[in-house]
């Protein structure tokens, strides 16, 4: 069975390097992996192929009729790298390209081969139909949602709970991607516990991780013998072996104000 996973969170928080950091795990484990970037930046895969790919939306400015190899590349381990892309800031809907990437993958059977696990980076949160794109036409099975433990995170995070919620999706946990934040580990954990969920990993803050990332590469990769990639290692089993599925509840904006104010 396929699994299928929708990573959501704040822009910023750390969501392509926690998907790039488990799909090279995953990838290690020979387990045949499909990346999909959902964000204009076009940055999620970047360091499993090494550079930048071309964008599926950039791909079709000049190919109208792309195969399958000019939209899908291979990276580390053999995982396959796909950017959805998009318009130029200040121009067009951006979550247009994850419509586009998405239906055009489907028309070359890409989602028919043989695979084992599927990610999609999502941008933001759920808000622009556009990015709903994987949990509303089922594309993704399950939800996780990668947060610090800062106010605007979590902030974000609540706002894709209700996403979530509305859409009838399944969320497999929170992430937790330290900042070092001052009782970052027990806000995150309170946190999942009120909207109905549980912290399924713990990645903790390193400068390994961004010195892997300047040279193109995971920590999985570059540094395999380090407690960062054990981290990863630690979260991508957490991620196979779970079976706490829910549908969350979210915190109303004053509810939520309560419950971050209490931590000062």
């Amino acid at each position: 069975m396929i699994k299928k996973i929708a990573i959501y969170g704040k822009g910023g928080i750390g969501k392509s390097t926690t998907v790039a950091n488990l799909s090279a795990v995953w990838g290690s484990d020979d387990l045949k992996c499909l990346v999909i970037g959902c964000d204009p930046k076009a940055d999620t895969t970047r360091t499993l192929h090494g550079s930048r790919i071309p964008t599926v939306v950039q791909t079709l400015k000049d190919n109208r009729k792309p195969e399958r190899e000019d939209l899908v590349f291979r990276g580390f381990k053999d995982i396959l790298c796909v950017e959805s892309g998009g318009p130029e800031p200040g121009v067009g809907c951006a979550g247009r390209g994850v419509i586009v990437a998405m239906k055009r993958l489907e028309n070359l059977g890409v989602f028919d081969e043989e695979l084992d696990v599927v990610v999609y980076d999502v941008l933001g949160d759920v808000v622009c139909g556009g990015f709903s794109v994987p949990l509303r036409e089922k594309y993704a099975d399950e939800v996780l949602i990668v947060t610090s433990g800062e106010y605007m995170a979590l902030y974000a995070a609540n706002n894709i709970v209700k996403g979530v919620k509305k859409l009838k999706g399944n969320l497999s946990g929170i992430v937790c991607n330290c900042r070092n934040v001052e009782n970052e580990e027990q806000i995150v954990n309170d946190f999942a516990q009120r909207i109905g969920t549980h912290v399924i990993g713990t990645i903790h803050r390193s400068n390994l991780i961004q010195d892997a990332e300047l040279d193109a590469k995971t920590v999985v990769e570059k540094y395999p013998e380090s407690s960062e990639a054990q981290e990863y290692r630690d979260l991508a089993s957490s991620i196979m072996s779970n079976e706490k599925i829910s549908t969350p509840e979210p915190m109303d904006d004053e509810e939520f104000e309560s419950f971050f104010k209490s931590y000062l």
